[in-house]
């Protein structure tokens, strides 16, 4: 079995979205195509309302997924297509916008004005960018958690760990979405696909993600770091992309630490990517912007 070394590791960086959200960035268009068949990856966690109270009115999407994961408070959708919902916390939604859907997302507050979530975006192939739009929406209950004999826990939003299964099923670039606590002074390995891209994203504590427990360099602001007197540990706010391999081992020291752990089959085509939209061509691209202004992008009723 061979473990995945890091590859390159990010710093989430603060950007202002929607209409006026303040949130941070783990990766987005700049990123391309390094965490192929992945897109973007928001990290929108703030004790303070005014951060993101004004939430993303509406917007079209299209040619991609949007996976919502929700820690604390609460997030209302509606669509054009008469679907709505509330995600809160412990719930996630996946939404394929395929063909094309228009929708509004805007937060309420949990208990002190907390708002914590991630927002992760997935491409479609060329094959799928036209498909019919749908929903999976998941409540907290019915998402499995397994805790291994160390105190590890692992939440399966989708993939699987052994015979447990995550409930969001039959996506595209065949994904895995898991939220794992490793405890202090233990270790977690954890086998990949060959040929996956896999990323984790720390939210939580500090540990390492790589065995020989080496500095790494960090990209931020587009531009890539090394420090060798920097701690070699992966904090808060840090994203680990890794090569390839069958497995990653994760070991901690004096704090636990939580993180994401995402991974997907890359798709390997051209992307032409303007905003909420993101097609193979640029033909693509002005074709989904004429239909948005002509209120012909909508391709199909309301949604399963």
């Amino acid at each position: 079995m061979e473990t995945r070394k890091i590859k390159k590791v990010f710093k989430s960086q603060p950007v202002l979205e929607g209409a006026g959200v303040r949130l941070k960035r783990a990766m987005g268009n700049k990123e391309v195509p390094q965490f192929d068949p992945f897109l973007l990856l928001d990290d929108f966690r703030s004790d303070h309302p005014d951060d993101y109270i004004k939430g993303f009115p509406w917007h079209p999407h299209r040619g991609i997924e949007t996976i919502t994961y929700m820690l604390k408070g609460s997030v209302e959708h509606k669509d054009s297509m008469g679907n709505s919902g509330i995600i809160s916390s412990g719930d996630v939604q996946w939404m394929t916008a395929g063909s094309g859907i228009i929708h509004q997302e805007m937060p309420k507050p949990g208990t002190g004005g907390a708002m914590y979530g991630f927002q992760l975006w997935a491409n479609l192939p060329a094959s799928h960018k036209m498909m019919d739009p749908r929903y999976q929406e998941v409540k907290q209950s019915d998402i499995p958690e397994v805790v291994l004999e160390n105190g590890t826990k692992i939440k399966l939003v989708c993939g699987s760990y052994k015979k447990t299964k995550g409930p969001v099923q039959d996506i595209i670039a065949d994904p895995e979405y898991l939220d794992i606590t490793v405890p202090s002074k233990s270790e977690f390995i954890h086998a990949t696909k060959r040929g996956y891209t896999v990323f984790a994203y720390v939210i939580e504590g500090r540990g390492f993600l790589c065995k020989e427990r080496k500095p790494f360099s960090y990209e931020a602001d587009g531009v890539n770091y090394f420090d060798i007197t920097r701690e070699p540990y992966a904090s808060n706010g840090t994203l680990v992309l890794f090569d390839d391999g069958d497995q990653i081992v994760v070991q901690t020291e004096d704090q636990p630490m939580r993180f994401l752990l995402i991974s997907g089959k890359p798709i390997g085509e051209p992307i032409a990517w303007y905003g909420p939209v993101v097609m193979n061509t640029q033909k693509e691209l002005e074709i989904a912007f004429q239909e948005y202004e002509n209120n012909t992008f909508v391709k199909k009723g309301k949604s399963s």
